[in-house]
């Protein structure tokens, strides 16, 4: 067996390291660790079937089964989006939607063709990882921007009604927590991108130098992807309030409960 490669057998080490914080658990009565075995469970299941499909799809490597695959994970996104968003599905679904849609596959185009310049825009091995970056971060972006924009609104009702009340407009009244919404996804990714390599080296850097590539190599890509995500992460928190607003307020400027 190649040094330095992870096996099945070898993760069992980790595992068993987990068996300390299930017993601190069960000291301190925090009873999670249910939650926990099955959380783990869960995830070497899944990752493992999901290891095998792609490997199957980057073998095939169809461009249309690449989209459809990119377009699965869209909706999928979406989704979850929704439940972890305070919001009734299906009114806000079509807007978390485009939002997650828009920016994930122009970033995802725009960086295939002039960034990694590739000879097939849709070639599996680059498309199908690079819009899991793209989402995922997207995903908690926007959870994060959305639910702290409407609890600004729901928490400062008065102020905002009182803004109303001076002919404010409705974007000029939510203004204000439409900002609260943004900075609250903005400063982390910003104090992220000023500490990255100093306190931490970013997964997608370190699994490169893990497989062989150059360390410099393995820098600029990050540092494309780095920029890539945040700006996918600021345009569709941009677009999540902007879209949901438009139906989650009544013709009388009143968030609907």
């Amino acid at each position: 067996m190649e040094t330095g490669t992870v096996t099945y057998g070898s993760l069992c080490y980790l595992v068993v390291l987990l068996v300390p914080i299930i017993a601190i658990n069960l000291k301190l009565k925090i009873f999670i660790n249910k939650k926990l075995v099955w959380a783990v469970f869960r995830m070497v299941v899944q990752l493992s079937l999901v290891g095998l499909f792609l490997k199957f799809i980057f073998e095939l490597d169809n461009p249309l089964i690449n989209v459809a695959y990119v377009c699965c994970m869209i909706l999928v996104a979406a989704v979850s989006g929704i439940k972890s968003c305070d919001m009734e599905g299906a009114r806000l679904f079509f807007p978390i939607l485009v939002a997650f849609a828009l920016p994930s596959l122009f970033m995802l185009a725009y960086f295939n063709m002039f960034v990694a310049d590739l000879d097939h825009l849709l070639n599996a091995r680059h498309t199908i990882p690079i819009a899991g970056m793209l989402l995922g971060n997207s995903l908690s972006s926007i959870i994060i921007g959305v639910n702290t924009f409407y609890k600004g609104v729901r928490d400062n009702r008065k102020e905002y009604l009182y803004s109303l009340s001076l002919s404010n407009s409705r974007v000029e009244a939510l203004m204000p927590y439409f900002r609260k919404g943004l900075l609250a996804v903005a400063n982390p990714m910003l104090a992220g991108m000023e500490t990255i390599g100093l306190v931490a080296l970013p997964g997608m850097m370190t699994g490169q130098i893990l497989g062989g590539a150059l360390p410099m190599t393995a820098i600029k890509y990050q540092i494309a992807i780095m920029l890539a995500i945040f700006m996918v992460q600021y345009l569709a928190v941009i677009l999540a309030i902007v879209l949901t607003s438009m139906r989650s307020f009544d013709s009388y400027d009143q968030l609907i409960a």
